[in-house]
């Protein structure tokens, strides 16, 4: 179209030049390889978010404090690294990132995160090196929802719930070591006699606003409270079960007692046969 426009153009203006054609046309021809190298320019360069700055000559895209409720789309995706803290992003979908295959770092601080979709940081690349989700919502998180990354993980500063899943992830997860002691229990999972397995919200438990990994190098196993309770609250299932079954047969046993002996008074109520004139005279006449 551009051509076409500039064709037009030229044509015009070398008729009505008539000796200055060739210096027209060759300025025509100029102009229309300058329009036509700018809209190719547009149409390569990459589109930058809305709400977002977007450096170009280090791959940096900054959506900080932009009043963000969710992840943008259109995240370039040549993106190395992502700036989106301070907003107010509550969930991340699984999609989020799966095109950011050269992301390195991803900065996530400060939001009111609650929630992780299954696998949604699974897409992301070997290249990542840094995972801030730090000063968020988080209460559970599982390994599957992390998936194989070796990024330095932040996860200080958010409330997190103390059990057995939570532990098998630190333990996989590369953290910051500068801020490993800011993973502190806001509530945990109760041992045995402790009552149920969760805590109410008034209860948190007797690890609450202890740090985990203190809490772990002092040989607090999660997973071992888990398992015991577990295995009371089996034991306890079938003792019910089998009291359950005992009074039942008990309670079969004593309604057919009652049956029988009902039945046994029915037989004796009844008039015994009394004999016939007839089978008299026959038996008397028989000696």
């Amino acid at each position: 179209m551009c051509t076409g426009l500039c064709e037009k153009r030229c044509a015009a203006t070398s008729g009505g030049r008539g000796r200055g054609t060739g210096e027209g046309l060759d300025l025509c021809s100029w102009l229309c390889v300058l329009l036509l190298f700018s809209a190719l320019w547009g149409q390569a360069t990459p589109q930058c978010p809305d709400s977002c700055h977007c450096a170009w000559d280090t791959a940096t895209v900054l959506c900080s404090d932009a009043g963000l409720r969710e992840v943008p789309e259109g995240i370039p995706p040549e993106t190395v690294s992502l700036h989106l803290e301070r907003n107010y992003i509550r969930k991340i979908p699984e999609s989020a990132f799966s095109h950011l295959v050269h992301l390195r770092d991803l900065y996530l601080s400060h939001n009111r995160i609650d929630s992780l979709s299954s696998g949604a940081l699974r897409h992301l690349g070997s290249d990542l090196r840094l995972l801030d989700l730090s000063h968020n919502q988080l209460r559970q998180a599982s390994r599957e929802e992390f998936g194989s990354t070796r990024a330095k993980m932040r996860l200080y500063h958010n409330p997190w719930h103390c059990d057995c899943t939570l532990q098998e992830l630190m333990e996989t997860l590369n953290l910051e070591p500068e801020t490993v002691n800011g993973i502190i229990c806001e509530s945990s999972v109760r041992g045995v006699g402790e009552g149920s397995r969760w805590e109410d919200p008034g209860s948190p438990g007797e690890h609450a606003g202890q740090p985990l990994v203190k809490l772990l190098d002092s040989g607090v196993n999660f997973c071992s409270l888990q398992r015991k309770t577990t295995d009371v609250a089996m034991l306890v299932t079938m003792f019910v079960w089998f009291f359950m079954v005992i009074v039942y047969v008990v309670y079969y046993v004593r309604q057919n007692q009652a049956e029988a002996r009902r039945h046994l008074e029915y037989l004796k109520s009844l008039p015994s046969p009394r004999k016939t004139p007839t089978e008299t005279d026959t038996l008397s006449t028989g000696f």
